[in-house]
Parts: structure tokens; sequence; C-alpha cells
């Protein structure tokens, strides 16, 4: 069975939208390829691209938030936001971790932000989330060196194949397709490998630039 390497932040609802797009495309088909969750900070990839996220840009902060309440209702997922956002992470990252990364632990955990709108570092959430996917020490796994240590090596190995934002897919092929408008992309690169390195798309990667921003 094929591999999708799926790289994300629970503090991404642009991921969490595209986790429920990959869960309806694996119900609706049994050769759907294995889901290999790759959590990653955000904030580490922005930091190594120099780029601002988008909450850090007012205007688009606003239409961001906007548009993925709109497709939420679009598609038909619940969705409802946290009572704050951005958010720190970390804790429900290194949850993930700790869950080893289980698809019942990664949807409980995106779920409690994006369905539910909850404070995902609110310590009594926490460790209701932490007994759902079978953390007894919630504090203990989120301070885990071990687990901090995993979670900067999937942000470094995932930098290193060029992963620049969240929600990110990875093919086997080493093709990597950025945001949740690239899903039916990735999944035609994953039905018809080398797609994208043939006619027209292999002039695309040498084209030449005529102007650059100083």
């Amino acid at each position: 069975m094929a591999i999708l390497d799926w790289y994300f932040d629970f503090i991404s609802p642009f991921a969490y939208l595209q986790l429920a797009q990959l869960n309806r495309h694996r119900e609706a088909g049994p050769n759907f390829p294995r889901i290999c969750y790759r959590p990653v900070l955000l904030a580490g990839l922005l930091g190594h691209f120099g780029q601002k996220g988008p909450a850090e840009i007012p205007e688009k902060r606003r239409q961001t938030y906007r548009y993925c309440q709109w497709y939420a209702g679009r598609h038909g997922i619940p969705m409802r936001f946290p009572p704050a956002h951005p958010f720190n992470p970390l804790a429900l990252l290194r949850l993930a971790l700790a869950a080893d990364c289980s698809d019942a632990a990664i949807q409980v955990l995106f779920d409690l932000v994006f369905l539910h709108g909850q404070d995902p570092n609110d310590p009594g959430i926490l460790a209701e989330a932490g007994q759902q996917i079978g953390i007894a020490d919630v504090s203990a796994a989120i301070q885990d060196p071990a687990i901090k240590t995993r979670l900067k090596d999937c942000t470094d190995q995932a930098i290193q194949r060029g992963v620049f934002g969240v929600p990110m897919l990875g093919l086997p092929d080493g093709e990597i397709f950025w945001g949740l408008d690239s899903t039916e992309m990735a999944l035609d690169g994953l039905a018809d490998p080398g797609l994208f390195q043939r006619d027209p798309y292999d002039r695309l990667a040498a084209l030449p630039q005529a102007a650059s921003r100083i």
C-alpha cells in the first residue's frame, strides 16, 4: 500500500480541514494510501524560511479565519475555532508523539481544538484528552526530553525535505504539495507517479525570474 506523508501542526485550521477531506477519501475507497502523520512546529518552519504566518498579518488573519469557517460550512465539516488563536501548539504536538501519532490520537487532538473549540492549553482539557488517547500522565509526556527531541527532529527533517508550511502532503517519489487546496493535486500525483516531472510541469521548475523584490 502506498504511503502519504502528512506534515501538520495543530495550530493550523487548514490542517484540520484537510484531515477531514483525507478521511472522506479514505472512507470512500479501501485502496486509499496509509497516512504517515508527521507533526512539525509551524513556527520553526516559518523561522527557517523567513516567512510570516497568516495570523501575523491582521488583514490576512481575518480572511483566513473567515475562509476556513466558510469552507467548513460549504463542505459539511463541523468546525468551531478555539477561544484564542493562534495559540502555543507544543503540548498537542508532544502528546501526538507520545501517542505514537495514531489515527485516533491525531483526530482527538484536532477535534479538541477545531471541533469542540476548546482551549488546547487548559490542563483539565489536556488531561481529558490524554485519557482518550491512552496517556495517563499528560504533564510528564509533555515534558519528556525524548519527546521534545523527537519533535525537533521531525521539524528539522521536514525542513530538509523542503516543507515550508502546513498542511503538506509528501508522496513516495519525493514530491510535496502544500495547502488544503492541493489535496486533489497530490492524490493525482500519487495515482500517476511522475506526473509533475513531465510536460508541461517540468518546464516550471526552471522558469526564470524576470524581476525580484529588493
